[in-house]
């Protein structure tokens, strides 16, 4: 699950369809956007990648349709990422899946490696493991993969809470899993993080 609804006002621009992979001159090379990439590496791992938009769906559906990905509506994405959270959550429990992995279209793709030691160790959890987090430089990220009573956990948690609350409250069922990859912890939110994205990909 990919959660793609917010504005993007601090970027100028939709997050989700920046070039991938990153270029200098923000011209599309490989036909390929952030949230194209997203989709393509969590089908890798996951049966079924479900991108939550907002008032942008009209203009991601090409690129997540294309990419082999689904939608669903945030209808009031005004109310933060976590009213989408919870809106891709429901989606996840009424496709019949007790089992979900999470990324936010703002960050770079993970690699594949990290997604396999991610979703492994996910596998192989003891059933107290509600959730797999990757962490890298000592810093927790995403992708995340949760199970059923984390899902349940979010869905009942205040609207007004947030993520990082709900899992706090449930530290203790939370597995942490190193990863050797920088983009799990990498936001990209403004232009000047877009530059510096495209500098490291350069060198």
């Amino acid at each position: 699950m990919i959660l793609a609804a917010g504005a993007s006002s601090r970027m100028g621009s939709d997050k989700a369809l920046l070039p991938w992979p990153p270029v200098a001159s923000g011209i599309q090379v490989s036909g390929e956007t952030f949230v194209s990439a997203a989709v393509r590496a969590l089908s890798a791992v996951t049966d079924q990648v479900i991108v939550v938009a907002g008032n942008n769906e009209a203009a991601l559906a090409a690129s997540v349709y294309g990419a082999g990905g689904s939608m669903k509506r945030n209808a009031t994405p005004e109310l933060g990422q976590f009213s989408s959270l919870r809106v891709g959550l429901e989606e996840v429990l009424n496709l019949g899946r007790d089992a979900a992995m999470i990324t936010l279209v703002d960050r770079p793709p993970a690699s594949p490696s990290s997604l396999k030691t991610l979703r492994h160790a996910f596998d192989m959890a003891l059933s107290d493991v509600w959730a797999v987090v990757p962490e890298y430089n000592g810093r927790h990220g995403h992708p995340f993969l949760v199970g059923r009573e984390m899902i349940e956990a979010f869905l009942k948690a205040p609207a007004t809470a947030t993520a990082r609350d709900v899992e706090h409250r449930h530290q203790n069922h939370i597995s942490y899993v190193h990863v050797d990859d920088p983009h799990v912890t990498m936001n990209v939110n403004t232009p000047e993080d877009y530059a510096t994205l495209v500098s490291s990909q350069v060198r």
